[in-house]
């Protein structure tokens, strides 16, 4: 697959009601020669391994590798492709890494691209996963206590970035704060799907005249070729929903949970917690405990949040069959966002031409910012928060990563000392 060269093209464009600027999408004018699967996959790989500190940080270690260094793309293609990826569900750095693969060295290369990014971390979380039941001891659980108190300080880091890009004025902050209220009184992986549909609802209603998602697409390809992805990506929600209803608990039912999740989840990976959360903890697949336990230490990994799926899948597994309910875990929150990223770089440009879709979308955005902040509250804040030195512990880790732009990773290892420090004085 390879896209069209277009003529260069310099776009204005709002960004969150804030501020102009020039967003230059310019494609090149010859097709560059490809590079071999094994390279991408080398490539990716290493990025797998170094590339602590969430998507955003992600993006800017492809920028510098994909771009500065290797020229695989230029800046103008990358800006394109991370604008994209940027408005649609699912995890954006995996995206953005699959779609180079795939530009580079054809579908080969993008299962390559993201096979290599994801399975540094995927492995991590799997042998923390078969572990998890066996960390029993005192010092594990106070190390478990900081990586939930670490969760605390990221989980509001998030909340605090994201609402101040996705709800920059009154109209989008009403539907993040409803949003929140509705969740934090009626809490339920339905509610989260009936929230981010009155989301779209109210942003197409308040949020026609935002701009900010005026922007050209990658390639505008076709509309065939985009049904055919949508098709598929509609078939395998109705196939593994229909298998879930057959087995409740079973390894179809939990690709099922987190297909679902990583089909709606605007925003950044830490937008799974709630989802994720509130599909499995409720429903008795795993206490909440062990929930952000895991969700705490994948903040010390490399690589993509999702693969916080696979440490999901060997919790809840029988022993023997771990690897096969983390495999099934991991593919199915990833495997929506990859068929949308590539259906969207096909019809793009004749969707974001409909003024309503993108209010619908800033609603949306809104609305996402509401679940996550009512997770900060629950699980994460009453779980991990007990007494007042856990909320110092809390607020200076936010502090950490708001101010002095500190890495997650160090957040985390500042949390766990603590709260081994206030063990052993106590």
């Amino acid at each position: 697959m390879t896209f069209p060269a277009e003529a260069g093209m310099a776009v204005k464009l709002d960004l969150c009601g804030n501020a102009w600027i020039a967003l230059i999408v310019t494609h090149s004018q010859s097709v560059q020669p490809t590079v071999s699967t094994l390279e991408v996959f080398r490539t990716s790989l290493r990025l797998g391994l170094t590339s602590f500190g969430g998507p955003i940080a992600h993006l800017g270690y492809f920028e510098r590798t994909y771009v500065q260094r290797l020229k695989w793309l230029s800046a103008a293609d990358y800006a394109s492709l991370v604008g994209l990826c940027q408005l649609l569900p699912g995890p954006s750095s995996s995206q953005v890494s699959f779609l180079i693969g795939l530009r580079r060295a054809g579908w080969p290369g993008g299962i390559a691209a993201w096979v290599g990014f994801t399975l540094p971390s995927a492995l991590l979380m799997f042998a923390f996963g078969t572990m998890a039941s066996q960390l029993t001891t005192l010092p594990v659980r106070i190390a478990v206590h900081g990586l939930m108190l670490a969760a605390v300080a990221v989980v509001a880091q998030a909340v605090w970035s994201m609402a101040r890009s996705l709800c920059p004025d009154w109209r989008r902050a009403a539907i993040a704060i409803g949003a929140a209220a509705l969740l934090l009184s009626h809490s339920s992986s339905v509610m989260q799907w009936v929230i981010l549909l009155a989301g779209a609802l109210a942003g197409a209603i308040l949020c026609r005249n935002v701009q900010w998602l005026a922007l050209t697409a990658p390639a505008d390809a076709g509309v065939r070729p985009a049904w055919m992805f949508l098709a598929l990506f509609v078939g395998l929600l109705v196939a593994l929903s229909a298998g879930a209803a057959v087995d409740p608990h079973g390894p179809l039912a939990l690709a099922s949970i987190c297909y679902r999740t990583g089909a709606v989840v605007f925003g950044g990976g830490h937008v799974v917690l709630p989802l994720l959360r509130d599909a499995l903890v409720p429903n008795g697949w795993m206490p909440d405990t062990t929930f952000l336990t895991g969700y705490g230490f994948a903040q010390a990994m490399p690589g993509p949040l999702f693969a916080f799926s696979a440490y999901l899948g060997a919790v809840v597994a029988p022993l023997p069959a771990s690897a096969l309910w983390a495999s099934a875990a991991l593919l199915a929150i990833f495997l929506p966002g990859i068929l949308l990223a590539i259906c969207g770089t096909l019809i793009w440009n004749k969707v974001i031409r409909v003024r309503a879709a993108q209010a619908a979308l800033a609603g949306v955005n809104a609305a996402v910012v509401g679940l996550l902040g009512a997770a900060l509250y629950n699980p994460v804040w009453t779980s991990a928060v007990q007494n007042g030195g856990d909320v110092c512990f809390a607020v200076l880790g936010f502090v950490f990563l708001t101010r002095l732009r500190a890495p997650p990773i160090l957040v985390v290892v500042f949390c766990v000392v603590a709260s081994a420090a206030t063990a052993v004085v106590a």
